[in-house]
């Protein structure tokens, strides 16, 4: 078993008895209840299509805002998967690669799209929108996860052109999402995954949260990751063990 994998399946049997989150039981509907997932390679297109079906309707309940960046909550529906850093560009960076469909109405984070049409571009973090993340084990949040940071000048850190800017391994890459009913679909372009077409993945509903640290500071006691996953709402496996192949 690959070590990424063994991090999840070990983080599923500690988040049930995770830290309290005051705004995660909110949340907590049949909108993000997982019933199946899937991901579609079709070759005459040279695109994949990732696909997560739940109970009530995809992507209906999204978050209400707080009014500012630290605490500000983020819904997302992610695709855990054995993808390398590399085929996704960011390097050689270790971690779990994702790719999350998230809505957040307080901060923006696709600088390069305009996902409303309003001809802002700055003002659309609640319409669902993809991003590539690495995830992290981080015993600081309830859900076990954090995207990845680093610090802003690191010679080392390798991101793709359509990275936000942010000192945290994730990506911006305008995928088009499509909800319908109970479907919440994103299409991916075969070159944008270095061709990958044979991976493992999995699928999970869960809330996550930013913090701004004190100071802009993201060490030390007490100290929250920049991005985490505080609550899991279902693992389409059920143990997050990621044994869903690419059809």
């Amino acid at each position: 078993m690959k070590k990424s994998i063994l991090i999840l399946v070990i983080l599923f049997l500690n988040y049930t008895v995770s830290k309290a989150c005051d705004k995660c039981g909110s949340y907590n509907n049949i909108d993000f209840k997982i019933k199946t997932a899937a991901i579609t390679h079709k070759p005459d297109l040279g695109i994949t299509v990732w696909d997560i079906k739940v109970e009530g309707i995809a992507g209906k309940t999204m978050p209400k805002p707080v009014g500012q960046l630290n605490g500000a909550p983020v819904l997302a529906y992610v695709f855990p998967t054995t993808l390398k850093a590399a085929d996704i560009g960011f390097g050689k960076a270790e971690g779990i690669v994702a790719l999350a469909l998230t809505s957040h109405p307080d901060f923006e984070d696709t600088p390069l799209w305009d996902e409303n049409l309003d001809g802002n571009f700055l003002n659309d973090g609640l319409i669902w929108h993809a991003h590539w993340v690495l995830l992290v084990e981080d015993k600081r949040v309830g859900g076990g996860l954090s995207v990845k940071e680093f610090k802003k000048g690191d010679p080392d850190v390798v991101l793709p052109p359509t990275n936000p800017g942010m000192a945290m391994y994730m990506d911006s890459p305008g995928f088009n999402i499509v909800t319908k009913g109970n479907s919440i679909k994103v299409i991916v372009p075969d070159f944008r995954i270095n061709n990958k077409t044979s991976f493992k993945f999995d699928a999970v509903s869960c809330y996550m949260e930013v913090s701004t640290g004190a100071g802009g500071a993201h060490e030390g006691e007490g100290a929250k990751p920049m991005l985490g996953v505080y609550k899991v709402y279902t693992v389409a496996s059920g143990n997050l063990s990621l044994p869903y192949s690419v059809k």
